[in-house]
């Protein structure tokens, strides 16, 4: 592990050098928005795999109808109907998940680099980099504790909360749209337990500001890109979905 994180240091260190022309002080934290960014590329063939099953599973939506007429009030021949329908269309309800676990050893390797003050048994010079006055494995508790909300890293942070939370509420207004238009669907019923689920999801996007505020410095600016990039990425894949028009246009 210790010869993985020093590679991975390595890997971040060179990608700010060669930033350094550009984004001088702050090339390290233009590197990981890179990095990011390379991420994201790679797990856009899945995003685009999501997109197109999110639209087998709105065109399946008279077949459901249908089925729930049949069943009635038996919920557990309707599930079961249901899963039979998906496995014959070869649709996963689920399948919208994958991209999302998929970045998540970046997030947790960036969140170990930056809070580890020794990589590979020595120094790690990483945390030495800021994002304008901001240290990169520093917290939001240690702005407010070096200057107050409106100290020169608090102004980092009250950047990145203010981008995040306009991602939310971008987020929130298309999801509610789109859940509203896809209800036969989105109810629930298709995989037990979803229904909590689907009623939490329009504010999931608002969960990420607690992320930012608790995380390093570094883990936030991965959080805050991916958070955009998959804003701006939804709102062109799924451009076309039912409900999605009058939200997206602002991004497309």
């Amino acid at each position: 592990m210790s010869t993985f994180m020093s590679a991975f240091a390595s890997l971040v260190e060179q990608l700010a050098d060669l930033l350094q022309p550009l984004f001088h002080a702050s090339a390290a934290a233009a590197a990981i928005v890179l990095f990011t960014a390379l991420v994201r590329l790679l797990v856009h063939p899945l995003s685009r795999a999501s997109a197109r099953g999110q639209r087998a599973r709105a065109a399946l939506q008279p077949q459901i109808a249908e089925l729930r007429k049949k069943h009635g009030k038996d919920r557990e021949k309707f599930q079961k109907a249901l899963m039979e329908l998906h496995a014959e269309e070869k649709v996963s309800p689920l399948s919208g998940c994958l991209p999302s676990l998929l970045q998540m050893p970046a997030f947790f390797l960036l969140y170990h680099l930056f809070s580890s003050s020794t990589i590979g048994g020595e120094a790690n010079a990483l945390l030495g980099h800021k994002l304008f006055a901001a240290p990169l494995g520093g917290r939001w508790a240690d702005a407010l504790g070096d200057g107050g909300v409106f100290g020169a890293q608090g102004l980092v942070y009250l950047a990145l909360f203010a981008i995040v939370a306009a991602v939310a509420a971008f987020n929130y207004r298309r999801t509610k749209r789109m859940m509203a238009t896809s209800a036969p669907v989105a109810d629930g019923e298709q995989v037990p337990g979803l229904a909590s689920v689907n009623k939490l999801m329009p504010f999931m996007s608002f969960f990420t500001l607690f992320t930012v505020a608790v995380v390093p410095l570094a883990a936030a600016l991965y959080v805050v890109t991916s958070t955009t990039w998959s804003a701006v990425e939804r709102a062109v894949l799924y451009r076309d979905m039912p409900g999605a028009g009058p939200a997206t246009a602002a991004l497309v």
